[in-house]
């Protein structure tokens, strides 16, 4: 599997190439705010190496996966989500046409906030 796909949007919001309000970023992962947010906290996870989807996930990118959920709540509070119990926040990974997937790179929507949200 390759490092980066050239024509990926999300591969070259990760190398800098396009702008993008970060959140976060280690050697692995990178997150950035949503350019069209449904909810007032709306972030992306994604993964710094090109993985097409959930469906393209394998044993090897177990970890990755874990950290990226283990991450999520923090961040969720670090931008503006109400602590568990009270607040919250939602985690979507959207998973090929029927599921919703729109940037074929794997990323995981973090969105919470005071209710009602634009959708969801």
């Amino acid at each position: 599997m390759s490092q980066a796909d050239p024509n990926c949007l999300f591969c070259k919001i990760v190398e800098g190439k396009i702008p993008s309000r970060k959140v976060y970023e280690d050697e692995e992962i990178f997150v950035f705010h949503d350019i069209h947010p449904w909810a007032p906290v709306h972030f992306l996870m994604v993964p710094k190496q090109h993985v097409t989807s959930l469906a393209h996930v394998a044993d090897e990118h177990a970890p990755l996966l874990g950290r990226m959920l283990a991450l999520a709540p923090r961040l969720a509070l670090q931008e503006g989500c109400r602590p568990y119990p009270d607040g919250g926040h939602r985690v979507v990974i959207n998973t090929g046409a029927e599921g919703g997937q729109e940037i074929h790179h794997l990323h995981v929507h973090v969105m919470g906030g005071p209710r009602p949200w634009l959708k969801g």
